[in-house]
């Protein structure tokens, strides 16, 4: 199951930097989209986070 985890924190991890790629040369701050942008990539981390610390756990 650990594997699992780091598959899907690795493929996380991919689209996090593949979306940071796209944003380059978009004006990010029209209608808010930087707003939403810094709460999702917040977010993401966070739970990236909680799920490497709790890949032990899910291993067992």
């Amino acid at each position: 199951m650990a594997h699992q985890v780091d598959r899907v924190l690795g493929d996380l991890d991919a689209a996090m930097t593949q979306l940071k790629r796209a944003m380059r040369g978009i004006p990010v701050r029209k209608e808010g989209f930087k707003t939403h942008h810094d709460r999702a990539a917040r977010a993401v981390g966070r739970m990236s986070a909680e799920l490497q610390d709790a890949s032990t756990a899910i291993d067992d």
